[in-house]
C-alpha cells in the first residue's frame, strides 16, 4: 500500500518548480534586461474520501498555495499534523486527479482515500477551504480549532546535540536548496539527527507546506514519532509549525528566524526545545536548553543561549 502511494507521488526533481521571467535589473543606476527565475506557486486541493457509516463521503478539506512536487507527502503531512490520521494504515491510497495544467504541467488535485477503519469527525475538522502559502494557521475556522486534540508533552528520549552542530545546520541545508539557488524564494524544512547529519529536506513557497512535505514523507514511511531528530526551519518558528513538530513527536526545533510568542508558549507547555536566530555562531534557546550538550556558559531566565545575542534588538538580528 505504501509503495502504491509512493509510486503516484511525483517527485520535485521530476517537474518544474521555477519559471523563467524577463526582468529589468537595476544595479548602481544602470539598467539591463535579463532572464530570471521565480518560484512556482500554484493551488493544491486536498480531497478526502472516507467511510461514514455505510456510505463513503468525499469532501475537500483544504486548498493551499504550494510549490508543485511531493504533493502526496504534502497531503499526508497535512492530514497527519491536523490529527485527521494517526497511522499510515489509515491511508489506503493517494492519487492525483483532475486535468494537467498550470506552469508545471501537472495535476493540482490530490485525493486521499482512507481505509474503512479510519474515522473522520467532520464537524471537528474546522478547516477553511483556503490557506495561503505564507500562513497555514489563517485557514482555521476559529481560534478554538487552532490546537490539534489529544496532544501530549514530549518525553525526554535522550536527544542531545552539540552547540557547534546547531551552528552548522543552516549551511548544510542551504547546500541542498537547488531551487532556492535559482529563485531565492523558497522555504526549507529539514530533519537532522543528534550527530548533525541531514536526513531529509523539503522546499516550498510556504513554510507550513515544506514542513508538511517533510513530515508527510516520514509518516508514510512509518517512521513517526521522530523522537530522536530535530526539525530545522529556514525561516521563523510560528505556532502552527511548532504544533506540527509536536504531532510528529519531534523534541527540538531550530529556526533561522524568530519564534512567535505562541510558539514559545507551546514549546514550554509541551517540553519542546526551541531555538531561534540560529545564524553563524549564535543562537537563542527559548525553551529546553537541556537538550543542547555542553550548554552555553550563560543561560538567562528567558533561555537565551548567548548573552550578547539575547540583548540585541529584534531589528538588529533580522
Amino acid at each position: 500500500m505504501q509503495l502504491s502511494i509512493a509510486a503516484t507521488n511525483k517527485q520535485s526533481d521530476e517537474i518544474a518548480q521555477s519559471a523563467p521571467t524577463q526582468i529589468t535589473r537595476v544595479d548602481r543606476g544602470q539598467t539591463s534586461e535579463v532572464l530570471d527565475h521565480v518560484a512556482l506557486e500554484e493551488p493544491l486541493e486536498i480531497r478526502l474520501d472516507w467511510l461514514d457509516g455505510v456510505e463513503r463521503q468525499r469532501k475537500s478539506v483544504s486548498i493551499t498555495m504550494r510549490t508543485p512536487g511531493n504533493d502526496n507527502e504534502l497531503a499526508a503531512g497535512f492530514l497527519f499534523t491536523e490529527g485527521v490520521v494517526r497511522s499510515p494504515t489509515d491511508i489506503e491510497g493517494i492519487v492525483g486527479c483532475g486535468p494537467d495544467h498550470g506552469a508545471h504541467g501537472g495535476q493540482n488535485i490530490v485525493k486521499v482515500r482512507l481505509a474503512d477503519h479510519a474515522k473522520v469527525e467532520w464537524p471537528k475538522l474546522q478547516r477553511h477551504f483556503y490557506a495561503t502559502s505564507s500562513c497555514g494557521v489563517c485557514g482555521k475556522a476559529s481560534l478554538d480549532a487552532l490546537e490539534v486534540p489529544g496532544l501530549s508533552a514530549i518525553t525526554d528520549s535522550g536527544f542531545r546535540i552539540e552547540p557547534n552542530l546547531i551552528c552548522a545546520l543552516q549551511d548544510t541545508v542551504r547546500a541542498r536548496q537547488s531551487v532556492f539557488d535559482q529563485t531565492g524564494g523558497l522555504h526549507a524544512a529539514a530533519l537532522f539527527n543528534a550527530a548533525g547529519e541531514l536526513l531529509a529536506v523539503r522546499e516550498d513557497v510556504g513554510r507550513h507546506n515544506a514542513v508538511d512535505k517533510l513530515l508527510g514523507a516520514q509518516f508514510l514511511a512509518g517512521r513517526a514519532p521522530l523522537s530522536n531528530q530535530l526539525l530545522f526551519l529556514s525561516g521563523r518558528a510560528s505556532f502552527e509549525l511548532v504544533q506540527k513538530a509536536l504531532v510528529a513527536g519531534v523534541p527540538m526545533i531550530v529556526a533561522v528566524g524568530a519564534p512567535s510568542s505562541l510558539a514559545v508558549e507551546l514549546a514550554k507547555r509541551f517540553n519542546i526545545s526551541l531555538v531561534g536566530f540560529a545564524r553563524g555562531e549564535r543562537f537563542n534557546i527559548y525553551n529546553g536548553a537541556f537538550r543542547v550538550s555542553a550548554t552555553c556558559s550563560v543561560v538567562n531566565k528567558v533561555g537565551a543561549c548567548d548573552q550578547p545575542a539575547a540583548h540585541e534588538s529584534t531589528s538588529a538580528r533580522q
